[in-house]
């Protein structure tokens, strides 16, 4: 939890227009974390971040006023028992049983020059992440 700064980031469409946050999207987003905060906490932006690695881990959210002289306002959360936790319904691959030769296969059908063009490097994540995703069902 705290106060992070980045003013262009929107957290809903997961897109920011400065360098800086974008990289900060990808540290999150590669560290497999999860941004809970959905209102904006300083005139209009989502300063005030909590970030938790488990869906259902952190709850009840909730912004307050602004304590002292602070132009944020404050957020209130709770850190969920595993009694009231959510089951997450995260799978595991089992390796031994994969089939890499059609694995390759057929992300080797992708024209992925053409897939890429013109796009960043957020963007060029993204669309591999589908492909691979995808290629793994």
């Amino acid at each position: 939890m705290g106060d992070f700064n980045h003013t262009d980031i929107c957290w809903r469409d997961n897109a920011a227009e400065h360098k800086q946050s974008r990289k900060f999207l990808e540290c999150v987003d590669d560290n497999f974390l999860l941004q809970v905060t959905e209102e904006p906490t300083r005139r209009g932006a989502t300063l005030d971040l909590i970030l938790t690695n488990k869906e259902g881990l952190v709850g009840d959210v909730k912004l307050k006023g602004s304590l002292g002289c602070s132009d944020h306002r404050m957020v209130e959360f709770r850190v969920l028992r595993a009694a009231r936790r959510v089951r997450s319904k995260l799978t595991t691959l089992d390796f031994r049983r994969a089939d890499f030769g059609l694995f390759r296969d057929l992300l080797g059908r992708i024209p992925w020059d053409k897939a890429l063009e013109g796009r960043g490097a957020q963007d060029s994540w993204l669309i591999f992440k589908g492909h691979l995703l995808q290629a793994q069902e």
